[in-house]
């Protein structure tokens, strides 16, 4: 059989990535940034097939049979109608969603078979892309007006900063986006980022910071006032996030590595502690599709014992009238309500206001979970 172009590449893309361990869409990244011969075109159906048949693999498995390859897959997957198989109940239920059995398993221990079926349905879909505006340096409506006419776009309901695209467009390379005026960002993670309810003059750490995103979402509330601290054990990525902070012409915060002598300084001063843990990520498979097949009940388990570690870490930073955000791109119990549950209890802690649920819908926000907690009165 020969091969188109696209093809030769989709097929390259497919076979390297199950030999190494970088996360699809990074893989992906890097794939395309090495071969400048893929046009924008090329990348985007490529792009498809491969989150496509990620998100379905389980199910164009069972209808192969033995030995699949990626070849027999694709062949299958160029005219797949997953929702032929929805009602065929010789197919396992799991399979029909094409989702691991362990993890339809948690999913329907927590939300009932219906709600579980309805969510990996929501989960195999291709997710809205969102954007945040920077009001340091401008506003929704000034950059809405800016865009109306080129885009197709409208503004989030929930977020008071977001905008949502109605397809991907090349972002990184918008005037806007070079001028710092925005950053792409999911509707529920911008409203994770606002329960850090700063104020300038406060000290606030970002325990788990990655490259950013969170602290670039509620920056401007300290108007430049005060002092922000990123801290990951990813130097990689706090690397990226002093680029991204300079981009957005915000000026009190650092970077602050596991190692550095200032960081145990820093002890029982914060007003607020950001703790957006790791986590299995099942809110947000529908970026993700390949991280739900490396799940397992041992990985949730781990996750579990390094969200309680790393919480009882980022506790010892605030000071004792501040207050902590318990943040997870999960939507499983285990990781979010049973522990808030387990932190309440051992480090007499209460809530502050109410839990933050979001679960991923049809062309909506993905799957967070946060909570505001500080200490009781004595």
């Amino acid at each position: 059989m020969k091969l188109s172009f696209q093809e030769h590449h989709l097929f390259q893309i497919l076979k390297r990535f199950e030999n190494q361990h970088l996360p699809l869409d990074l893989f992906l990244s890097h794939y395309f940034k090495a071969n400048k011969a893929l046009g924008s075109k090329d990348r985007r159906l490529i792009a498809e097939a491969i989150y496509g048949m990620t998100r379905w693999k389980d199910l164009i498995d069972f209808l192969l049979g033995t030995s699949p390859t990626w070849e027999n897959r694709y062949a299958i997957f160029k005219n797949f109608q997953p929702e032929n198989y929805l009602s065929v109940t010789s197919i396992p239920i799991h399979t029909r969603v094409s989702f691991p059995a362990p993890l339809f398993e948690r999913l329907k221990q927590n939300y009932g078979i219906e709600k579980a079926v309805y969510l990996c349905q929501i989960c195999n879909t291709p997710a809205p892309t969102t954007i945040r505006v920077n009001p340091l340096k401008t506003t929704r409506e000034n950059l809405y007006s800016r865009w109306k006419e080129r885009f197709d776009i409208s503004p989030c309901e929930s977020s008071p900063l977001g905008i949502q695209f109605k397809k991907r467009e090349p972002f990184f390379e918008l005037p806007e986006f070079k001028e710092g005026l925005f950053e792409v960002q999911d509707e529920g993670s911008q409203l994770v980022a606002l329960l850090v309810e700063a104020k300038p003059g406060d000290l606030v750490l970002d325990f788990c910071s990655g490259a950013g995103g969170k602290t670039l979402a509620f920056a401007h509330k300290l108007q430049n006032k005060g002092q922000i601290y990123l801290h990951d054990v990813r130097e990689i990525a706090l690397e990226q996030a002093r680029k991204r902070l300079h981009r957005a012409g915000i000026q009190n915060a650092q970077t602050i590595y596991c190692d550095h002598p200032g960081l145990e300084k820093l002890k029982k001063k914060m007003d607020w502690v950001l703790a957006d843990v790791p986590c299995s990520g099942t809110g947000t498979l529908r970026r993700n599709p390949d991280m739900k097949w490396k799940f397992s009940l041992e990985m949730l388990q781990r996750v579990q014992g390094q969200q309680r570690t790393i919480f009882e870490k980022a506790l010892s930073f605030m000071k004792p009238a501040g207050k902590i955000v318990y943040a997870t791109c999960s939507i499983l119990q285990e990781e979010n309500e049973q522990q808030v549950e387990h932190f309440l209890k051992t480090y007499n802690l209460e809530l502050v206001g109410k839990l933050f649920y979001s679960l991923p819908s049809f062309g909506g926000m993905d799957g967070f979970f946060a909570a505001v907690l500080q200490k009781k009165p004595a």
